[in-house]
């Protein structure tokens, strides 16, 4: 046959059918997912099911005979994990592909476990359990995020235990399907929502106890990295204490059930003032030990001489000052005089060596005036010639005289 074209296109039969005849060689597959939507009417030989993959928003329609789903032992319900036997097959009329089942098996808990397991290995070889990752949820939150199923007793748990702890305490609830196929879609939607809440300071994922099969939405591997994602504190509180889903390790504080979430997640008023007294009691003490102490230090200050009689020291010290005064002096005064004898006694001395005493016993002292009229000791004959005038200190005046032609020298008046 030839391709078709605008002007020779195929009939829609014709293209449903080469799609049937492509996909029937594919052959039989072996398929995983969760089972939804199980339908087995009474009277009927066909039944149908959904078969929705748990790690993305894909499903497919799957049909088996009514005797293969009512012999599978336990019964299949919804959010069974299974293993499908089965052909893909395109049903012409309705242009739909299903698959036609004719084995399934359900996973076993110690598969599921073991899948749980490598996770657990591959998460924390990547990280996401560190300690040193986890944030410490602020003391007391301006707002709570809740992500529970509704009406469920783990939001009854967290609200009562946490408004009775704190009245005050406000919430934000987020409603999900907390089992199922549905469980890890509406999870991550409302943790993306309280993530982006500027006033939500904390999330809490909670939800009851349960079957492994119950809880295997908790340990989804695209769970646990939006919650190792997200921005604000998030508390696992799943379960009861020995369940540990891996959104347990990735959370920054696992809490042991639901009631524990709303203990952990705000303080107790009661407590809180208990503290605050307790608090101020110390601190009422300690100044009140303070102030004792400085008191007790100021008395005994002020029982001291110096403080008790100050003005009989600074007496004792001005006596002693005009003691120090006297001697100081006193000490002047016969400096003084000492030094006064000194120069009276260098006085005499200069006196007795001086000219004025030697002129005293009869000497006298002959100047004569040069040419420029410096006056000058006159020392010898030769320094006077005839005519020259000589001034003559005695010692009770001075004479002037007029030099003569006699000399004497100082041999001839001997």
């Amino acid at each position: 046959m030839t391709a078709p074209t605008a002007e020779e296109p195929w009939p829609v039969r014709t293209v449903a059918r080469k799609i049937a005849d492509w996909i029937n060689r594919l052959g039989t597959v072996w398929v995983e997912g969760q089972v939804t939507q199980i339908s087995a009417r009474p009277g009927t030989g066909t039944a149908f099911l959904t078969l929705r993959d748990p790690a993305a928003d894909v499903s497919m329609t799957v049909t088996c005979s009514t005797a293969l789903l009512r012999q599978h032992e336990p019964p299949l319900v919804d959010g069974t994990r299974v293993i499908v036997h089965a052909k893909p097959t395109f049903f012409l009329n309705r242009g739909t592909l299903s698959l036609r089942a004719d084995e399934i098996r359900a996973v076993g808990i110690g598969e599921l476990l073991a899948r749980i397991e490598r996770l657990r290995k591959l998460l924390g070889a990547e990280g996401l359990f560190d300690p040193r990752r986890k944030r410490r949820p602020p003391f007391l939150p301006t707002r709570i995020g809740l992500i529970t199923g509704r009406a469920s007793a783990a939001e009854h748990d967290v609200l009562a235990n946490a408004t009775a702890r704190w009245p005050a305490v406000r919430f934000r609830v987020e409603n999900v399907a907390v089992q199922g196929a549905l469980a890890v879609p509406q999870i991550l939607d409302a943790l993306s929502i309280l993530d982006k809440d500027a006033e939500v300071d904390v999330i809490v994922i909670a939800r009851g106890g349960g079957s492994v099969e119950d809880l295997l939405p908790f340990s989804d591997e695209e769970l646990c990295r939006a919650v190792a994602a997200c921005r604000t504190p998030v508390l696992s509180a799943i379960g009861h204490e020995p369940d540990t889903p891996l959104l347990d390790h990735v959370a920054d504080v696992r809490c042991s059930t639901p009631t524990d979430a709303g203990k952990r997640v705000v303080p107790d008023v009661v407590e809180e003032s208990a503290r605050v007294r307790q608090l101020r009691d110390r601190a009422r003490r300690a100044l009140h030990g303070w102030v004792d102490r400085e008191y007790r230090l100021l008395a005994s200050l002020r029982s001291r001489p110096v403080l008790a009689d100050p003005l009989t020291p600074l007496d004792r010290r001005a006596d002693e000052v005009s003691a120090l005064a006297e001697r100081g002096r006193r000490a002047l005064l016969g400096g003084l005089a000492a030094e006064q004898s000194t120069l009276s006694n260098t006085r005499a001395r200069l006196t007795t060596l001086g000219p004025a005493a030697t002129l005293a016993r009869g000497y006298a002292v002959v100047q004569h005036t040069d040419a420029d009229g410096t006056p000058r000791v006159l020392r010898s004959i030769e320094d006077a010639p005839e005519g020259a005038r000589l001034r003559i200190r005695l010692a009770d005046g001075a004479l002037h005289a007029v030099a003569t032609g006699d000399r004497e020298s100082a041999g001839e008046g001997s």
